[in-house]
């Protein structure tokens, strides 16, 4: 780590022949618009140079796995789309593929296909938000408004599938809760026409910019030693070299069947965490397109969930008017179907890094036992020892580019 850098406008005091220095005590956050409300630092500075911090997670706890477990498995998907709101999908299918682990359940290719592509789509809109951010604390505003558009382009997509823009509940047990619709097929397919081009603008605007450079390279330097120590995963950890990735190390949904490459970056500043997730912003284009491609050559065009009644709720035309479809409606929603006893973890490369659920069922209408292994809350753990020895201006850059 960098050393204390002492300011030139240190005093000298005349009589003793002896430095001394005043120090002051600075809240950073929670209410501060940097810090998103997550979470406060005390800072101890000297002058604009921060010397020590101390941190107070928790003021966005709300008990989330506690409430699951008094949940039928069914109801648990809203609570998941809450944790990371940036880029929701991937939170609900990640709870959708845990159960399905749990139940033994294997779902068809264009199930895991249409997956691929909503969980892809929702890691471009994850990286959107925080590039154009570490942006907009550099003092570069055009590129936040101009990228973001694209954003909503991937927000109108969420709504045609379900109704829903940012906490989305996508998805269910053993699939989706219906096909997707013509427009919503046309609306992908111009996303991925069209985003290259936004997304080159928007790295002609940042990515080789002398003041943006000047700010963020050696901004919150961090060595791969010291991430995997702390459990980095995700574009922080291979920002600092490590090339690893959940959706090559341990496959879901059909990853193996399409190529990509994992982008690292060398010294783990805010410049290679910004460019990371810039090229994986390409890298995700380039999957959706792949899996839009093997979709096309499937004569199965309908398939959108697997053959499962006990977890597939029956057509809403059916629920209206006829009892038994009405009943297994009933018993699926409040939790009524078997469930096996047994124990699973399954991890997703979020828009973040990896997420990892842990689940424990006794066999009751309830999990027992749920945990989330959230990436972020690693990745403030070290936040004291990288921003030690900096400026505050620095602290925040890096702050955003953890997201």
């Amino acid at each position: 780590m960098s050393e204390l850098v002492k300011p030139d406008y240190w005093q000298h005091d005349l009589v003793k022949g002896e430095a001394h220095k005043e120090l002051t005590t600075l809240n950073l956050g929670p209410t501060h618009p940097a810090t998103h409300g997550i979470f406060q630092n005390v800072l101890t500075m000297d002058g604009e140079y921060i010397q020590s911090t101390e941190q107070t997670i928790g003021y966005i706890h709300r008990a989330f796995e506690k409430i699951c477990e008094r949940r039928p498995f069914y109801q648990i998907p809203t609570l998941t789309d809450r944790m990371n709101y940036c880029s929701a999908p991937i939170n609900n299918m990640g709870w959708h593929m845990t159960v399905e682990k749990l139940l033994g359940l294997e779902l068809p290719k264009r199930v895991e296909y249409m997956r691929i592509i909503m969980m892809e789509l929702s890691r471009i809109s994850d990286h959107v938000i925080c590039n154009s951010v570490i942006g907009v604390d550099t003092g570069a505003l055009t590129g936040f408004t101009y990228i973001f558009q694209q954003r909503e382009k991937i927000y109108d997509i969420y709504e045609e599938i379900c109704g829903a823009r940012l906490t989305t509940n996508m998805g269910r047990i053993g699939g989706f809760e219906r096909n997707f619709s013509d427009k919503c097929w046309g609306l992908i397919r111009e996303f991925a026409k069209n985003f290259p081009a936004a997304l080159k603008e928007f790295d002609n605007l940042l990515a080789r910019n002398r003041i943006f450079m000047d700010r963020t390279i050696n901004c919150g330097p961090f060595s791969a030693e010291r991430a995997l120590a702390y459990g980095f995963t995700g574009p922080n950890l291979r920002a600092c070299g490590v090339d690893y990735d959940v959706r090559v190390a341990d496959p879901y949904s059909s990853y193996q069947d399409v190529e990509f490459i994992i982008p690292v970056g060398q010294s783990g500043d805010t410049y290679d965490r910004f460019m990371v997730r810039d090229q994986e912003m390409k890298e995700s284009i380039r999957i959706i397109i792949q899996c839009l491609e093997k979709l096309d050559r499937m004569p199965d065009k309908k398939t959108f969930t697997a053959d499962v009644p006990d977890w597939v709720l029956p057509p809403k035309e059916e629920v209206y008017n006829e009892m038994e479809a009405l009943i297994y409606h009933f018993k699926i929603v409040m939790g009524e179907t078997e469930v096996p006893v047994g124990e699973v973890y399954h991890c997703v490369e979020g828009g973040n890094g990896e997420l990892g659920m842990y689940l424990v069922s006794d066999g009751g209408r309830t999990p027992f036992r749920v945990h989330f292994r959230r990436p972020c809350f690693i990745y403030y753990q070290a936040y004291p020892e990288m921003i030690k020895g900096t400026m505050l201006s620095d602290a925040i850059l890096t702050m955003s580019s953890m997201n």
